[in-house]
């Protein structure tokens, strides 16, 4: 019954009880006299839904915690493990941000238990409610990633499969500017000529104004053009499945013949088939998110557009809900014997819980379909190797220099450092000491003639001839001749080459069967240096006409000293 301060009868009260604060247009307030307008109290769905309803709404927020903990799994496994263990992509990664941001639309309300009204009649707003604005502002951006990631994705399947395209660096460019360009000019649009603010739920969600032009139409124009080329794409596998089957021709797959499979037109229908083939075995699962998602955002906008519409549709014309309002006035405000005649004017409620279900369920789907069992096995050996990382064991220093010796580098012959130490003493080289070259034709030369040349020597002095690498005038290297027979330089006829002077250098192979790549210089020709192997540069000897052997200029020993 209505008095002196509500002429209103409950469960309704007068809107001139109440200043213009908060969301004065959410109001659902009907003209019932001259001068008196009675408003529904706030919330509306707690008159228009039974009490379940808010129930159903809190599982969705704890489903969406739970799909957050997924995501923040997935990324973090994609940033910290190996790629072996993850086999990680930007496409991947992106969606499931995209989808994170989406949940946290629904975690932040559950968290910070904001009110949903600003007065008994008034819900609140972005400017009256700061988790209001947050969460609204989660939720569009999440929901226009959403969106963008999957059509990119099915526009990057679609390429491959249809076009034989090889998405590389400019595609992936692309889709980081659209991708997350487009879903920051869409969020600054809703915000700025639409606003968020409590409609169903504790989360807030787009408001009417101007909301079909800024968030709804374009937002299902990319989810139409999801669709279309995600169906082509369908429709080009069934096509070259069923031509597979009426093709006859022998297959060259696994022939020596030359085939060029980067040409359509060169293909047979069995080899199209089996290249389709192989790319769906790998891109199945993000085919699969790809119908998931956009399917929740096409069934969440398509209700929300029409529970819009149909609040809008009883706020311009209040005979409509005529029904329902007196059977308010008549119960005095039990809602439950009127709930019948409120369902004609909003969506039913199996119907809103299961949008609120899918949407926030989207990162269980992405665990599940994304995740791989090697990340689990990926972070237990990354938690089980840190502590035997900073575990430090007291180590004698007749241990470590043990450790030392068995270092497999010093049976390699490759130096540790520059200052000459290529090997432990407690490690034998076998060293190679080569005996100097010398011809048989010197030695017979030596023993037949006791005079050495250039009138040098006593008798009895035999002498083997080596080379010498400073034999030219001015010291000059280039090329080795006789060594004088009279230069001590070089008392033994056997000499140590010095393997160990020099450090060893590993030259990188020009070719490499993990990547293959044409060798970007010629291969070094082998050429034989007379310098390295001590050996002789000039001719043998020969033996004269005369019988005799010949000296190391062409002389004739036995004829140089005559006039």
């Amino acid at each position: 019954m209505a008095n002196a301060t509500n002429p209103c009868p409950p469960p309704f009260l007068s809107e001139a009880l109440f200043d213009n604060g908060g969301f004065v247009d959410g109001r659902l307030c009907q003209e019932v006299g001259k001068g008196l307008r009675c408003c529904l109290p706030c919330p509306m769905t707690d008159w228009a839904y039974p009490d379940e309803f808010n129930t159903l709404g809190e599982v969705a927020q704890w489903v969406a915690v739970a799909g957050t903990a997924c995501c923040v799994f997935l990324l973090l496994s994609w940033i910290i493990l190996p790629v072996e263990k993850t086999h990680r992509h930007y496409l991947s990664l992106c969606l499931t941000t995209a989808v994170l941001f989406m949940n946290l639309g629904f975690v932040i309300p559950l968290a910070a238990q904001p009110d949903e009204c600003y007065d008994a009649i008034t819900p609140n707003s972005m400017q009256t409610n700061s988790p209001c604005a947050v969460s609204g502002a989660f939720l569009i951006f999440g929901g226009w990633g959403g969106v963008m990631w999957v059509f990119l994705r099915s526009l990057s399947l679609h390429l491959q499969i249809c076009w034989q395209v090889v998405v590389g660096r400019n595609f992936m460019w692309f889709s980081q500017a659209t991708g997350w360009g487009i879903p920051i000019i869409g969020i600054i649009m809703a915000l700025v000529f639409s606003g968020v603010s409590f409609r169903f739920g504790s989360t807030c969600h787009v408001n009417h104004e101007n909301s079909l032009a800024d968030l709804w139409v374009p937002m299902l124009i990319f989810a139409g053009l999801t669709i279309f080329i995600q169906f082509a794409t369908f429709g080009y596998c069934i096509k070259v499945y069923l031509a597979s089957l009426a093709d006859n021709s022998a297959s060259t797959e696994n022939s020596n013949l030359p085939s060029y499979t980067n040409s359509i037109r060169t293909m047979t229908p069995k080899q199209a088939y089996r290249r389709v083939r192989r790319v769906i075995q790998l891109q199945w699962r993000g085919i699969a998110i790809v119908l998931i998602i956009v399917t929740d955002v096409v069934l969440f906008s398509v209700v929300f557009v029409f529970q819009d519409n149909t609040v809008e549709a009883v706020r311009r014309d209040p005979s409509t809900a005529l029904e329902w309002v007196a059977c308010l006035a008549m119960m005095a405000g039990d809602k439950t014997q009127c709930l019948d005649k409120a369902g004609p004017l909003v969506v039913d409620m199996p119907t809103v819980g299961a949008v609120l279900l899918l949407l926030s369920i989207n990162g269980l789907w992405l665990l599940l379909l994304l995740g791989r069992w090697s990340m689990v096995t990926g972070w237990r050996d990354l938690l089980m190797t840190v502590p035997q990382r900073n575990k430090r064991e007291f180590v004698s220093v007749d241990a470590r220099m043990d450790d030392l010796k068995k270092d497999t580098r010093s049976y390699e012959r490759l130096s540790r450092e520059n200052s000459g130490k290529t090997m432990d003493d407690s490690v034998t080289s076998s060293a190679v000491t080569p005996i100097s070259p010398t011809y048989s034709a010197y030695n017979a030369y030596s023993t037949r003639s006791p005079i050495g040349s250039n009138g040098g020597g006593g008798i009895g002095g035999y002498r083997s001839p080596s080379l010498s690498r400073n034999n030219a005038p001015g010291g000059d290297t280039a090329s080795p001749g006789p060594r004088n027979y009279h230069d001590t330089g070089n008392h033994s006829g056997r000499r140590t080459p010095d393997y160990f002077g020099s450090t060893a250098r590993y030259h990188v192979p020009t070719r490499s069967f993990s990547s293959p790549r044409p060798p970007r210089s010629p291969p070094p020709t082998v050429t034989w240096d007379a310098r390295d192997t001590y050996a002789r540069a000039s001719p043998l000897p020969e033996e004269s006409p005369y019988g005799q052997v010949q000296g190391a200029y062409g002389q004739q020993p036995m004829r140089m000293n005559r006039i």
